[in-house]
């Protein structure tokens, strides 16, 4: 790659080779740019997905390796179309769909995504009552306190206020669950339980494996990043700071792929650290506090639970506000609504999740953990196949960012691995 020069009025010209340009992406455009998609990628590890990586660390050590790096492949590419369609269009995928289809196919996409965050919610709610109440704190005074924080986060008036909290959260959550990795010890490959490469026909590993696909890409992933991004990009305009959709393509690409893989890394590295955890085989450890401390400090010391639960709790949280935007962009968008109106929703559509998380007993609702994952591939289908006709469409998305055939054959064929892969697991496991 050809050096160039940059000229500084008053100093000789300064040669700039490629590593410089490079950090200079970081520290301009890219840095301007950066968060939907790592976001949205970091909500993709919520409680649910973390429960779930632990209890298949405790059933399987490290046989379901293979898998979760597998799936960086299809959440990325998932998510790459979201993305895309977003900067293509200006517009939310509920719009999209409302303007070039029809509102009834909108709301057939959201309203199945919008039923069951009511569960994903409360089960977010409960994970971070967990994770705080190591600290001594009674969920009837956290639950609470979380949903006034959630909804004064949710209803700043401009995204990019809402996303740097939750940028700093991320990098708790990456910090915590890496740490609890350290104090649990890496076992060595010669250690049982540590073949990455393990396949069994039984229901219960039939089941696990579909609940993995169903945790890679949910719902509301697909709605946050397709509406997120041209949120975003909308606000930087208005600054006075645009960049070519070409540009803007591929910084998303890069931040997409960057959350894919540090998303799946990180469901591996809970798996590992549970591998020596047997009691998490249960579910119904990750209801309280005082049951993952019982589990968790024998095999890695009294600082575990602290650690592991700090992990909990930024993930829960992040997952709690970016599933809580998806889902009122994604109804408002599909209703027509102003969307200075949308706050309403964010209000409305959480209280149930309250209310189950401090009324039904912790452990029922931890027990729904992995089927509600299991579940999720279903929902999925509607609005992955939408999200494959709308990049198709050269009048929705542009000449230039269409889908090539290339790229229409490749993402077909992920939809199909996907839901095939979910529906044949579950068949076979009931």
């Amino acid at each position: 790659m050809a050096e160039s020069t940059v000229e500084t009025p008053g100093l000789r010209p300064t040669r700039v080779g490629p590593a410089f340009r490079f950090g200079q992406l970081f520290r301009s455009d890219f840095a301007r740019h950066f968060g939907p998609a790592w976001l949205v990628m970091m909500a993709d590890m919520d409680a649910a997905c973390v429960i779930e990586a632990a209890q298949t660390g405790a059933q399987y050590g490290y046989g379901l390796i293979w898998l979760f790096l597998l799936l960086i492949v299809p959440l990325y590419i998932v998510q790459e179309l979201a993305g895309r369609i977003s900067i293509a269009t200006g517009r939310g995928l509920g719009s999209v769909i409302r303007d070039h289809y029809s509102a009834r196919w909108s709301l057939v996409m959201t309203l199945p995504m919008a039923v069951t965050d009511v569960v994903t919610y409360a089960i977010e709610y409960i994970g971070i009552a967990v994770g705080l109440e190591i600290a001594g704190v009674n969920l009837w005074y956290t639950i609470p306190v979380v949903y006034v924080v959630h909804i004064l986060i949710v209803t700043k008036r401009k995204y990019t206020q809402a996303e740097l909290p939750l940028l700093v959260v991320s990098g708790a959550l990456i910090a915590a669950l890496v740490g609890t990795l350290i104090l649990s010890g890496v076992q060595p490959w010669s250690a049982p339980r540590t073949n990455p490469f393990l396949f069994q026909s039984d229901p219960a590993f039939l089941v696990m494996v579909a609940a993995s696909v169903g945790a890679v890409i949910m719902p509301f992933m697909i709605f946050f990043q397709a509406s997120a991004t041209g949120i975003k990009s909308a606000e930087l305009r208005a600054s006075g700071f645009e960049v070519s959709r070409s540009r803007a393509v591929k910084m998303m690409r890069i931040e997409t792929l960057a959350g894919a893989i540090v998303t799946e890394v990180l469901m591996v590295v809970v798996a590992m650290a549970f591998i020596r955890v047997h009691a998490a085989q249960s579910l119904s450890v990750f209801a309280s506090a005082q049951q993952l401390g019982r589990v968790l400090t024998p095999v890695a010391g009294t600082a575990s639970p602290y650690v592991f639960c700090i992990g909990l709790v930024a993930a829960a949280f992040i997952a709690l506000i970016v599933i809580s935007m998806a889902s009122a962009w994604g109804i408002g968008e599909s209703l027509g609504m102003d969307p200075r109106s949308v706050w309403m929703i964010y209000v409305v559509e959480s209280l149930p999740g309250v209310l189950a998380a401090l009324l039904i007993p912790a452990s029922a609702l931890i027990n729904v953990v992995i089927y509600l994952l299991v579940f999720f591939v279903f929902i999925l289908i509607g609005p992955m196949a939408m999200l494959g006709v709308i990049g198709s469409n050269p009048r929705i998305m542009g000449e230039d960012l269409v889908m090539a055939k290339r790229h229409r054959w490749i993402y077909w064929v992920t939809f199909v691995g996907v839901i095939s892969t979910a529906i044949i697991a579950v068949a076979f496991a009931f």
